[in-house]
């Protein structure tokens, strides 16, 4: 076996240092200033040759229990005892019970083709009907367009999302077609949404394999252990996932309830990094609800996502 020299052995070692440097500082889940890293980031393997690539995609789900769910700005939270106190029941009241969910997608335009991937299409519960009870209310959607100038400053755009088109695919679910135009090569995107439901014995499902490669793709969710759910979790060597107990906590003005007062959780966290789209196939993260005395939400239609990169 021919020796090298010590000179190439130096230089060889500082490239792969150099290499798993870069990754090591990716991904980066904190939104708003995309990194050095992003900036720089060419792709690996079969992604180098991608149009577009998608830098980081998470959603974070959390429960309210509270008197106050017909108000959604109530700061404070009024909890119903008579639902708190016997988790063995799964006796909960859906007006009494929101689900929140934190949405973020930051994609990175790598050529002038690659533009069509800036634009996404959300899913949503939005029943034909007047009650609000029978929707789930989109909030907060902001997008930001990232580009540099000519002297290499970074410069951002917000984009105005007032109107976008919507289209319903049945009596319970629409889809709303965002556009962002104006996106060049270079360029990378991220958008912020919320969502407020009120089927806490719902939950969106979650998308690991895009049309375009995936640096990181993460689902946190923390759900009341009184609910019971059967969490279809995608098996890939590209996956993981993980389980643990938590805490969910509450306060309350009630004179007849305790403040500080908490119920277990199970919190689970799913997470897929460096996807390619022609791995083998990885099915979406879903769930569905256990118990039987609980009635079933209308589920979103066959071939739907909550959220899904054009």
């Amino acid at each position: 076996m021919t020796k090298l020299p010590k000179l190439k052995l130096l230089l060889l070692a500082a490239f792969l240092a150099c290499g798993s440097m870069v990754n090591a500082q990716l991904p980066n889940e904190k939104f708003g200033k995309p990194s050095n890293m992003e900036w720089e980031f060419a792709g690996w393997g079969k992604a180098v040759d991608a149009d577009a690539i998608i830098l980081c995609k998470t959603m974070k789900v959390t429960y309210q229990i509270s008197d106050q769910a017909d108000n959604y700005n109530k700061s404070d939270s009024d909890v119903s005892i008579e639902h708190l106190d016997d988790f063995g029941k799964n006796d909960i009241d859906e007006g009494n019970t929101l689900v929140k969910y934190e949405v973020r997608l930051r994609t990175k335009i790598m050529k002038p083709d690659g533009a069509q991937h800036a634009n996404i299409d959300i899913t949503c519960f939005n029943a034909d009907d007047n009650y609000r009870i029978n929707h789930d209310e989109l909030s907060d959607l902001k997008i930001t367009v990232f580009s540099k100038n000519e002297k290499g400053k970074v410069e951002k755009r917000k984009v105005n999302i007032k109107d976008f088109a919507q289209e319903r695919i049945d009596s319970n679910y629409v889809v709303m077609h965002v556009t962002v135009p104006d996106v060049q090569s270079g360029s990378i995107i991220e958008y912020q949404y919320n969502i407020t439901s009120t089927r806490p014995q719902f939950l969106y499902d979650w998308l690991f394999k895009e049309s375009i490669p995936t640096v990181h793709s993460k689902c946190d969710i923390d759900i009341p252990a009184f609910l019971k759910f059967n969490m279809n979790v995608p098996i890939n060597k590209l996956i993981k996932s993980s389980v643990k107990a938590g805490r969910l906590a509450y306060d309350t003005n009630r004179s007849d309830l305790k403040r500080g007062k908490t119920c277990f959780t199970n919190h689970y966290e799913i997470v897929g990094d460096y996807i390619l789209p022609d791995d083998e196939e990885i099915a979406p993260f879903t769930s569905r609800i256990a118990m039987p005395n609980v009635s079933l939400p209308a589920f979103m239609p066959e071939g739907h996502t909550h959220l899904r990169v054009k």
